[in-house]
């Protein structure tokens, strides 16, 4: 088990849509996962706000498990979320995050992450011990503090080393970090599995299958680049993004997020105008 802090989390904005806009209506901030819980949670992330009219937050998710504790509201799973991620902020709220590497919180319950896909079920269904925790959470005076409230709670559901999930990891990494991986068989022959064995991995582990995520990474890799406006050229950005031609990047981006490239770029770009003001 690891001795040192997970890596600090990151201050990118992948997944975020209309960032420039979200960042008016809300605060978000992130902290690193402590040892040991390094191996399955990834980062906590904490969005706070107090609006006087409701605000619409869209999220392009990442490929993982989130527990949520809200307040007001609960604790909640939150399973892979396979379309566009929408919230409704109203009023005063805020929202502590635990977000697992892809296959960690399967890695965690040993359960099928397949099974619960573009579910929100309450903490206790999955965690029968996990009555209190939200209250626990929330009766604390700080976000560290709230980490450390549920990393006792993780570690006692904690498992021994799983060489599986961690093959798992290795490969989702790859797919994210790697913009130069753009298919399924780049992975199955750099790593030397089968794909049927991949497939089977990446729903037991991860909820959705390996081509789903790799497409997943590489719109957060297309948004985020017209988001900053740093994609000239659509017609070169679908081609580095693996997609065949600008058609079928534009139809994906579209069905994904509700506006084409050239739409999201142009509203994104007015949206930075309004913030540097």
């Amino acid at each position: 088990m690891p001795t040192n802090p997970g890596p600090p989390p990151p201050t990118d904005e992948r997944g975020i849509l209309h960032p420039q806009e979200q960042a008016r209506h809300r605060s978000l901030s992130r902290l690193a996962a402590g040892p040991g819980i390094d191996r399955f949670v990834e980062w906590y992330w904490i969005v706070e706000w107090d609006l006087q009219a409701p605000y619409v937050a869209e999220v392009l998710s990442y490929p993982s498990v989130n527990i949520t504790f809200e307040e007001p509201g609960g604790a909640f799973v939150n399973g892979v979320c396979t379309r566009k991620f929408e919230r409704e902020l109203v009023g005063r709220g805020r929202v502590f995050g635990v977000k697992f590497w892809a296959g960690g919180f399967g890695a965690v319950t040993g359960l099928d992450v397949a099974s619960f896909r573009d579910q929100v079920l309450p903490l206790r269904e999955l965690f029968d011990d996990a009555d209190r925790l939200a209250d626990l959470v929330f009766a604390e005076d700080s976000d560290v503090r709230r980490r450390a409230v549920v990393e006792a709670f993780l570690r006692d559901h904690l498992v021994a080393a799983d060489p599986q999930y961690e093959l798992v990891r290795e490969i989702v990494a790859a797919m994210a970090e790697d913009r130069s991986v753009t298919r399924v068989d780049q992975l199955t022959e750099r790593f030397d599995i089968p794909i049927r064995k991949l497939q089977r991995l990446f729903r037991r582990y991860v909820g959705v299958g390996p081509k789903w995520v790799l497409r997943r990474y590489r719109l957060h890799d297309g948004a985020e680049l017209l988001a900053r406006g740093e994609a000239a050229e659509l017609a070169d950005l679908a081609l580095a993004l693996g997609y065949f031609d600008q058609a079928h990047f534009s139809r994906e981006f579209k069905d994904q997020i509700g506006l084409t490239p050239a739409e999201y770029a142009t509203r994104t770009q007015a949206e930075r105008q309004i913030t540097y003001r």
